[in-house]
């Protein structure tokens, strides 16, 4: 079976679990802290990042969210998350970029900087001027997440895809740590709370991150 090497405010390997779990692939949890950089991990990916996926029967090990991503559209046929035309197809992939690299270095790395880094290693105090700039940006993500869904079914068109999950993964981490206020984004809210009720995405809303606790709102449905 796959280990998925993983913790639990991992935004990468949120997006790998929720296509794992569409499309039915069983895997283990393996708790990997990559900034300890411990030499297991660093044999298993030198870039010393999750997600990390290992079959160790087979002697597999895949790296990097997008690529792993990738390797399971062409190898299980279930649920297709990259599908289409191949302009469809172009609309997914730009989307998960954008969530995969502007909304996480824009909201979601602020936010574990300063609220699970700071504190769980660091041991130091947030920078509140941080935590204000990240939520300013996430805002403007939201705005245009509103903007897809008020055109759209779902972010890339007709069908959920993965661009669907990459925003998720973002969003729930950011939610999580507090960094999310959703006011003025119904259309987001919306389309986040059905996304919440997939059996995929439920069992991210029981984890918790040690001493961190996220807002009540985080695990219920309709906020």
């Amino acid at each position: 079976m796959w280990r998925l090497h993983q913790f639990p405010l991992c935004p990468f390997s949120r997006k790998l679990r929720l296509l794992m779990g569409e499309k039915g692939i069983p895997f283990e949890l393996w708790r990997e802290n990559p900034w300890e950089g411990t030499e297991d991990f660093l044999a298993l990916n030198p870039a010393g990042r999750t997600p990390v996926l290992h079959d160790p029967d087979k002697r597999v090990t895949l790296c990097d969210s997008q690529a792993i991503c990738e390797y399971f559209e062409e190898t299980v046929e279930r649920s297709p998350m990259i599908n289409g035309t191949a302009t469809g197809r172009a609309e997914i992939r730009r989307l998960v970029a954008l969530f995969d690299e502007n909304f996480y270095f824009d909201v979601t790395a602020p936010l574990l900087h300063e609220r699970m880094k700071k504190r769980l290693v660091l041991r130091q105090p947030p920078d509140s001027k941080a935590l204000r700039e990240a939520m300013k940006m996430a805002h403007g993500h939201l705005d245009y997440i509103d903007w897809l869904i008020d055109n759209r079914p779902w972010l890339a068109g007709s069908t959920m895809s993965l661009a669907d999950l990459a925003a998720a993964a973002q969003i729930s981490v950011a939610d999580y740590l507090g960094g999310i206020d959703w006011k003025g984004h119904e259309q987001t809210l919306g389309w986040y709370s059905v996304f919440k009720s997939r059996p995929s995405f439920r069992p991210l809303l029981t984890e918790r991150m040690e001493v961190i606790q996220p807002p009540k709102h985080y695990s219920e449905i309709d906020i």
